[in-house]
């Protein structure tokens, strides 16, 4: 009888060990509630934003911006995501990436640079510098993982954030959104990336730029290509859903490290209205 009591006493500590919310404490960074494809193509995700802007004046390194990020801190602290614009635009060109991503579950910094001419090598040390006064200096400090975070950009921005992955591996995830950069190979890299073409652009064309870019990371890397069909260099600079759900994707799986949305990007996503091209070394490790 003692050994059926003890035997139905560990089928019952298996079942809790292995019921739906011991799952969340296998990995503290799982942020909000499982997605689904409304959730990441929502205008909106589950969390409510502030936001607060950054002088130039108060920062070195890179020319301020505005920090937008989750006001509660019920969950614990969040991944981080710096953005720079690209040749000669400022924060404002990619100013709704901020509260669409920080509303996911992450602090998101859209900075503007130190001038608008700045090339991808400056683009990508001020995004760094930008990483480095969000996450020690700036108000919101306490609110971020320094751990988990990952860069951002459009255009030379773009290029921007390959130069960020390069120069610190630490990196969890890195978006160029229609990149150009002089540079078109990068080996180097060991951050997860997402590289985000469109097949009209005639400023930074995917043969010339975000094709090589994608093809020139290593084979073991976590890496995808996103082609966008019917769309210009200058998609980026507009509400999109497309780059918003991937975007989201990538971050939240690599960030976070939450598989829930490992769904989004394996199997690959195949060509759409909105996909010209999808190509990635799913399944992730």
């Amino acid at each position: 009888m003692k050994r059926h009591l003890a035997a139905a006493a560990a089928v019952c500590c298996l079942t809790v060990l292995t019921a739906p919310g011991a799952r969340a404490a296998d990995n503290p960074y799982e942020r909000g509630p499982a997605p689904t494809v409304a959730s990441i193509e929502a205008l909106r995700g589950p969390y409510a934003v502030s936001e607060t802007r950054v002088s130039s004046l108060a920062v070195t390194g890179f020319g301020g911006g505005t920090v937008y990020y989750p006001t509660s801190t019920a969950d614990g602290t969040f991944g981080a995501v710096v953005i720079s614009p690209g040749f000669t635009a400022t924060q404002s060109s990619i100013a709704w990436l901020g509260p669409r991503l920080a509303s996911q579950g992450f602090v998101v910094f859209t900075i503007d640079t130190n001038t608008t001419t700045d090339q991808p090598d400056s683009r990508g040390r001020q995004l760094l510098a930008a990483l480095d006064y969000l996450t020690q200096r700036s108000a919101v400090r306490g609110r971020i993982d320094g751990t988990r975070l990952g860069v951002m950009g459009h255009s030379m921005g773009g290029g921007g954030a390959l130069e960020a992955a390069k120069s610190r591996p630490s990196l969890q995830a890195a978006i160029p959104l229609t990149g150009w950069n002089t540079d078109k190979t990068w080996p180097e890299i060991t951050t997860p990336t997402l590289v985000v073409g469109a097949d009209g652009d005639t400023i930074a064309p995917v043969s010339s730029h975000s094709e090589p870019f994608y093809e020139s990371l290593p084979r073991s890397l976590d890496k995808a290509y996103l082609e966008l069909n019917g769309a210009s260099h200058f998609t980026p600079n507009t509400s999109d859903t497309t780059i918003a759900k991937y975007s989201v994707s990538w971050l939240k799986r690599f960030i976070d490290n939450d598989t829930r949305y490992e769904q989004f990007l394996c199997p690959l996503p195949r060509p759409s209205l909105t996909i010209e091209e999808y190509r990635g070394t799913c399944p992730h490790s």
